[in-house]
C-alpha cells in the first residue's frame, strides 16, 4: 500500500524522462473481456438469484405466445392500452420472443441491463476527455449494483440507453437547434416507452451538458442568459413526449395503488443505506472491499493534481445524490424508488472526471492492473454468488414437476429472524430477498397460475382476467407460513392481499420457497388439510385438502400478533 500511496502521489510533470510522461491509456480490450464474461454468466445461469427476473420471464413467455397456451386463455389478456412506460421488455418480448425464444431473450436483455450502463458511461467518457483512459475500466465496477440484483430491467437498459444517446446529443449540440430540439423528442419518446426514469437521467446529463466545463461560465450575464435558454429548450424537448403520454393515457403509473403510500429513508441508518445501492449487491463488506481501489485513485488523482472535472456533470451528480437523499423509498406503489438515484449519480460522478490523464509507466502499470483487479474480481465474485443460487432453482424446478397444468399455486416462505439471515446470494442490500419471484416461474415451467404475476395497471400490459382477480395481485410478496396459522398475522396481510381469505377453496397447492430456513413465526408448522407432497430442501410443495376447515384449537403458541419489523 505504501508503495501504491508513493507512485501515485507523484506529479506527473516531475517525471525525469519525458517517454515516463506519455503512455497510452487503452481500455477497450478489459472492456470486450468484460462483456464476454458477463455473456458467459448469462449463457450459464439461466436465472440467476435476481429479485424481479423471475416474474419479468414468466411474463415475456406469456408476451411472446404463452398466453395462447391453456389455461392461460381464461386467465390472463394483453392490453397495450393499460400502461404508456415500463414495457420495452415487454414490446421486445412480443415481437421479438417469438421469433428467438424467450430464453435467449430474456439472457439478452438481461446482459443488456448489466453491459449497457457502464458502457454508456464509457462510450461519453470517451467524448468528453478526448480517448481511452484507464479510469473507464473501473466504471465496469457500476455494472453490479443493488436496482440490477434486484432485477430491474426496463430501469437498467434505460439507465445505459440515456448514456449512449447523451453521447450523440453532445455531438449535436453545436449544431442545427432545430435538429437538436427534434433529436430529444425523440429519444424522450423512446426512453419514456423503455422506462420514465430514463428520460430524467437522460434530461439531467443533457442539462449539465449543456453547462460548460467550467464554472466561469457564470460570471458572464449574456453566458448565463444563453444558458438559461438552451436548458429551458432540453427540459421541453425531454418533458414533452412523457406529458403528452401521461395526458392521454388511460391509467397512470402507480394508479392501481389508489393513494400516495410514501414510505421514506427517515434516519441516517436508512439514508446510508439508500445512497449504498449505488454498490450494494450480496454481501456489503465485498462490495466495499473492492470499491477501495477505485476510491484511492481517486484521491492520490486529487493529491497530485492530476485530475480533470466537468463542471455541469458535477452539478448533475450533486442534483442526483439530492434526489436520493430527498426521494421516498416507496410510493404510489412502485418500491425502490429512492434507489434509482445514487447509481444515477455514481454513473454521472464517473464520468465527470479522468483522473491521471498523464502517467508514467510505473503508474500506468499500477492503474491498470488495480483497476482490472477490481472488476473482474467483483465479476467472479458475483458469479459465484450466481453458482450457489443454482441450487436453489433446481430445487423449484424438482417441485414443480408435480405440479398438473392448470392448477393454482399459493406462494409462501419461511422468515427466519433477523439474526439467522445468512450473508450468501440469497439476500441483497442488507435483507431484501432474491428468491421472492421464483414461484413465477411456474407459470412457464408448470402452466400453472400464480397470484403474484406482474400486472399492475400504468406499468404492464398483462391483465389478469374477472374471474380469476380475487386471487391475485399485480405486485406481490411472499407472507410467512405462519399467515396461514396465525389469526393476526391473516388479519394484517389480507387486508392488502385479498387472495389470502379463504386461501383453502381458491388454490390447489402451496409452494413454501426459503423451506430449508426456519420460519421464526411457526417453525415448520403447516395448518390442517394441507399435506407435504415433494421437499427438496429450499423448496417445499404442499397439496390442499379444500374439504378441510381450520380447526379453532390450531393457532401455535408462537403465533405472533404482527409481522416483525
Amino acid at each position: 500500500m505504501a508503495n501504491l500511496d508513493q507512485i501515485f502521489s507523484t506529479e506527473v510533470h516531475k517525471a525525469e524522462k519525458p517517454e515516463d510522461v506519455v503512455v497510452r491509456q487503452a481500455s477497450t480490450a478489459p472492456l470486450l473481456v468484460f462483456m464476454v464474461l458477463v455473456a458467459i454468466l448469462v449463457g450459464l445461469f439461466k436465472f440467476p438469484p435476481l429479485l424481479d427476473y423471475a416474474n419479468h420471464y414468466a411474463r415475456m413467455w406469456l408476451l411472446a405466445g404463452g398466453i395462447k397456451e391453456a389455461p392461460f386463455p381464461e386467465i390472463y389478456t394483453i392490453e397495450w392500452n393499460r400502461t404508456f412506460t415500463n414495457v420495452g421488455i415487454d414490446l421486445i418480448a412480443r415481437f421479438i420472443g417469438p421469433v428467438i425464444g424467450v430464453s435467449l431473450l430474456a439472457r439478452t436483455l438481461l446482459f443488456l441491463a448489466i453491459v449497457l450502463p457502464p458502457l454508456g458511461a464509457i462510450v461519453l467518457h470517451r467524448r468528453l476527455f478526448g480517448g481511452s483512459y484507464y479510469w473507464q475500466i473501473g466504471m465496469l465496477y457500476l455494472a453490479w449494483c443493488a436496482t440490477l440484483i434486484g432485477g430491474f430491467i426496463n430501469f437498467q437498459i434505460g439507465l445505459g440507453l440515456a448514456l449512449l444517446f447523451a453521447t450523440v446529443d453532445h455531438r449535436l449540440q453545436s449544431g442545427s437547434v432545430v435538429r437538436l430540439f427534434l433529436w430529444r423528442v425523440a429519444v424522450s419518446l423512446l426512453l419514456t416507452v423503455v422506462h420514465i426514469f430514463s428520460v430524467g437521467f437522460f434530461l439531467a446529463i443533457v442539462c449539465g451538458l449543456e453547462f460548460s466545463w467550467r464554472f466561469d461560465v457564470l460570471t458572464s450575464r449574456t453566458a448565463v442568459l444563453r444558458l438559461a435558454d438552451r436548458l429551458a429548450a432540453a427540459m421541453i424537448a425531454c418533458l414533452l413526449p412523457p406529458l403528452a403520454l401521461a395526458l392521454t393515457a388511460a391509467d397512470l403509473p402507480g394508479s392501481h395503488a389508489g393513494s400516495i403510500l410514501a414510505a421514506w429513508n427517515d434516519g441516517p441508518v436508512l439514508l446510508v443505506f439508500n445512497l449504498l445501492s449505488a454498490i450494494w449487491t450480496y454481501v456489503a463488506l465485498v462490495d466495499v472491499i473492492f470499491l477501495v481501489p477505485i476510491l484511492l485513485v481517486c484521491s492520490r488523482a486529487i493529491a497530485a493534481k492530476n485530475m480533470r472535472i466537468h463542471a455541469g456533470l458535477a452539478i448533475t451528480t450533486a442534483g442526483l445524490l439530492v434526489l436520493s437523499i430527498l426521494s421516498p423509498r416507496h410510493a404510489f406503489g412502485t418500491g425502490w424508488i429512492s434507489w434509482r438515484f445514487p447509481i444515477m449519480a455514481a454513473l454521472v460522478g464517473m464520468v465527470m472526471i479522468c483522473p491521471f490523464q498523464k502517467v508514467g509507466r510505473r503508474q500506468a502499470i499500477i492503474l491498470f492492473l488495480a483497476l482490472n483487479i477490481v472488476v473482474f474480481g467483483r465479476t467472479a465474485w458475483i458469479g459465484f454468488n450466481w453458482w450457489r443460487g443454482q441450487a436453489d432453482i433446481a430445487s423449484v424446478e424438482e417441485v414443480l414437476e408435480d405440479v398438473p397444468a392448470g392448477a393454482a399455486i399459493l406462494p409462501l416462505q419461511h422468515d427466519p429472524a433477523f439474526a439467522e439471515i445468512k450473508l450468501d446470494q440469497r439476500h441483497y442490500a442488507f435483507i431484501e430477498d432474491t428468491f421472492r419471484h421464483l414461484p413465477t416461474l411456474a407459470v412457464p415451467l408448470a402452466h400453472a397460475f400464480v397470484p403474484t404475476l406482474f400486472s399492475a395497471q400504468g406499468k404492464q400490459p398483462l391483465a389478469v382476467l374477472p374471474s380469476w382477480s380475487d386471487r391475485s395481485v399485480p405486485e406481490g410478496n411472499l407472507f410467512s407460513t405462519g399467515v396461514l396459522s396465525c389469526p393476526g398475522l391473516m388479519a394484517e396481510a389480507a387486508s392488502f392481499t385479498p387472495y389470502l381469505v379463504d386461501w383453502r377453496s381458491k388454490f390447489d397447492f402451496i409452494l413454501v420457497v426459503n423451506a430449508d430456513a426456519v420460519d421464526q413465526n411457526v417453525g415448520d408448522a403447516m395448518p390442517a388439510g394441507t399435506r407435504l407432497l415433494k421437499d427438496a430442501g429450499f423448496a417445499r410443495l404442499y397439496g390442499i385438502d379444500r374439504n378441510a376447515t381450520a380447526a379453532l384449537d390450531a393457532v401455535p403458541i408462537s403465533c405472533p400478533d404482527s409481522f416483525h419489523s
